[in-house]
């Protein structure tokens, strides 16, 4: 893929140092045409609402991570899809909560996407290049 000037980042919200690791070295190994910001807990996470709104770009889409220190996932989900002009970012909780209630909790709450981390490193590979061609390709975005 070429690089293009214009390509909205990816926001990766993630906590834990060696699954932050494992995601961008996966994300550089695909050679992604996005660049990838990092939120490392929920209120980092929140910290984008007011860059956005003062005009920097909004990401193609927000990988968040459920178990997060400060605000959990879950409410900074709730946030965003309450935000008028954030809701509509595509949002992928990209976690390793298997727990039925946090699934159904995600999706009650408007995330487009639920995925369990991979444990291999080949498989966190495979499910980068999976969000990279559908929410950084395919996707058609509203404007």
């Amino acid at each position: 893929m070429s690089q293009t000037i214009n390509m909205p980042p990816i926001l990766l919200v993630e906590d834990n140092p060696m699954d932050l690791d494992l995601t961008l070295r996966a994300f550089a190994k695909r050679k992604f045409s996005n660049s990838i910001q990092v939120a490392r807990d929920g209120e980092e996470a929140l910290a984008f609402l007011p860059r956005w709104a003062a005009g920097e770009a909004m990401p193609a889409v927000i990988l968040l991570d459920i178990n997060l220190p400060k605000v959990n996932g879950l409410d900074v989900l709730k946030q965003l899809k309450s935000h008028e002009q954030f809701r509509r970012i595509p949002v992928v909780m990209l976690t390793s909560s298997r727990e039925h209630s946090d699934l159904k909790a995600a999706y009650e709450l408007g995330v487009n996407s639920y995925i369990e981390k991979p444990v291999s490193f080949s498989k966190f590979i495979e499910v980068a290049g999976q969000i990279e061609l559908y929410w950084c390709v395919l996707n058609e975005r509203p404007v």
